[in-house]
């Protein structure tokens, strides 16, 4: 394509909204423009990206046995009601009615869809298994977004499923998109780590996310220092808990005066006992299951003081459904006290949650159910009782899980993310199947995702400098520039005319970079939009010669202009 041609509108100045460097990028580089918050044009370079991205998806799918189908976007809400989810997406999913009253949504995911195929579709052992997936729009009420690409209310996504007979056939399913999505990401020239996961409102038995460890990631994991091989995301990541010696001694819990001392940060001043000696409270609603009871219930979680709660783990606790904090007038109901003297003495009628480093400890100091006051020498198991769970947040540093060496926690983007959905979404819309021995049984599943956007802000967070882009050949807008530095003169422009054409013979993806522009504009123009390499002609093509100049590494070398295009397609694009 030639340069003069195109639609190319680079910027000089980082845009003043843009707070990352890929968002920076992006909009510099002319490859999208911002039409509202979280919705992006992708204008002809993101285009490009975008395709080859798709079309390395595609090919890895296809190569697993997938089969690519095409859905729809809008959704009835019927389906997402039959498995609980229109409830539980409803603040993060875009809900509407259609002109007669009915309930749709647009699609997040497409989950109860192609389980309406497969329950209407599939009726034998003998068609299974089946992958099916879609390269397909998504929508997600983000209520903040932010970072570019990064955090959208519309989106592309690749999404598949998987339905197989049993739990084997799930495993095998499952091990197929993980091994694709390595070499997915591969391809695409990516650095990414995988890690255990949490499932969240997808639910299922197992989940790993695939992560580009970088500053301007939204997620966090844990990894270990030592590659023992630990690596999970934060809200599913454990630790081991370094020991603490507690006072020895069998004593009775005393309450004592803390007046204004609410806080672990005060109680550690006042008392001068060290955070990991107290017990802190936190108190969660957890929501009725029958809603005409409308009979919510209280829970309360103990953590040590110098610990987080892990509001996924959590989740996971209370069999995988969200709580929400208490209000402060639903703790003074419950607990006849102000938050920050809350503790379990004496509690009926709610649940107990403590967290796993609270067993076996001693003669701890918590809340005393009464306003300005604490109390000390209190004993999990002796003076209370309650559900033990790993509630904690893991830390930086905390001993890994595996071999106790350090942990180290890094922010992330989210690549792409698979679940064993397992028979969640069968059961729920009816999906089954006769087996070998004619017995109807439950199809089980899995629900594998990849988003296209993020692979592309990922690879420019990785692969960028203080001059531009510098993305991988696999997805780069194209592979080559020819950029002569004067038109005027006529061999500099035959040349480039020639090298052009053969290049293009030759099945490469190149720009010609044609325009009446300087050439120090078009060198900077080059280095922005990242095409990773730069075949320019200049003072030496009287010579015979053409300059390559690879991006990625700066390098430079000449060659024969005679030569040129055999040695790009056999050393830099073979």
């Amino acid at each position: 394509m030639r340069w003069s041609q195109l639609f190319i509108p680079t910027l000089r100045e980082d845009p003043a909204d843009a707070e990352v460097a890929s968002h920076k990028l992006l909009l510099r580089a002319g490859y999208i423009r911002q039409l509202a918050a979280g919705v992006y044009s992708y204008l002809y370079l993101g285009q490009r990206s975008a395709l080859k991205i798709m079309q390395i998806i595609r090919e890895e799918m296809d190569r697993i046995g997938a089969q690519e189908f095409y859905l729809p976007a809008i959704q009835p809400g019927e389906l997402w009601k039959a498995t609980g989810r229109w409830d539980e997406m409803a603040a993060t999913m875009f809900q509407l009615k259609d002109h007669s009253g009915r309930d749709l949504c647009l699609g997040m995911t497409h989950e109860e869809v192609m389980t309406d195929i497969a329950r209407h579709e599939l009726r034998s052992y003998r068609q299974l298994p089946q992958i099916w997936y879609q390269i397909q729009v998504k929508f997600r009420d983000e209520a903040r977004p932010k970072s570019g690409l990064m955090r959208l209310r519309q989106f592309l996504m690749k999404d598949s499923y998987s339905f197989d007979l049993d739990e084997a056939g799930l495993d095998t399913s499952y091990k197929k998109h993980y091994d694709a999505y390595c070499r997915i990401f591969t391809r695409c020239g990516l650095d990414y780590k995988i890690v255990e996961a949490y499932s969240g409102a997808m639910g299922g038995s197992q989940s790993h996310e695939f992560m580009v460890v970088s500053p301007a990631g939204e997620d966090q994991v844990a990894t270990c220092v030592k590659e023992c091989g630990y690596a999970a995301n934060l809200e599913k990541a454990r630790a081991r808990v370094q020991p603490v010696k507690d006072d020895e001694g069998d004593r009775s819990p005393e309450v004592f005066p803390t007046p204004n001392v609410r806080t672990i940060e005060e109680l550690v001043a006042f008392t001068g006992v060290k955070p990991e000696f107290l017990m802190k409270a936190l108190v969660y609603v957890l929501p009725a299951a029958d809603k005409r009871e409308q009979k919510d219930q209280m829970v309360l979680a103990l953590l040590r003081g110098d610990h987080q709660l892990n509001e996924a783990k959590l989740a996971d606790a209370l069999g995988g459904v969200t709580s929400r904090p208490a209000h402060p007038e639903e703790i003074r109901r419950q607990f006849g006290a102000e938050p920050g003297f809350l503790g379990p003495l004496g509690q009926k009628g709610i649940r107990l949650l403590v967290d796993e480093a609270l067993r076996g400890r001693r003669n701890l100091i918590t809340g005393a159910n009464r306003n300005d006051h604490h109390v000390r020498h209190v004993t999990p198991e002796k003076d209370f009782t309650g559900e033990y769970h790993d509630l904690r947040l893991v830390a930086d540093g905390d001993p890994c899980a595996r071999c106790g060496r350090p942990l180290t926690v890094a922010s992330a983007i989210e690549l792409g993310h698979i679940f064993k959905l397992g028979r969640r979404y069968a059961e729920a819309l009816g999906a089954r199947v006769l087996d070998r021995d004619g017995r109807e049984v439950t199809l089980v599943m899995g629900s594998y995702g990849i988003g296209v956007e993020r692979i592309l802000t990922a690879a420019v967070e990785q692969h960028h400098d203080q001059d531009g882009i510098k993305l991988p050949r696999s997805i780069a807008p194209f592979e080559v520039v020819v950029t002569p530095t004067n038109l005027n003169q006529a061999p500099i422009r035959q040349a480039a005319e020639q090298l052009y054409a053969e290049l293009r013979q030759q099945g490469l993806d190149v720009l010609y970079d044609d325009r009446d522009e300087r050439a120090g504009v078009k060198f900077k123009d080059a280095d922005l939009i990242g095409v990773p390499l730069r075949l320019t002609l200049g003072k030496k093509t009287a010579q015979g010669l053409v300059e390559l100049g690879q991006r990625s590494t700066g390098e430079r070398a000449d060659a024969r202009i005679s030569e040129a295009v055999g040695l790009v397609r056999s050393r830099y694009c073979g």
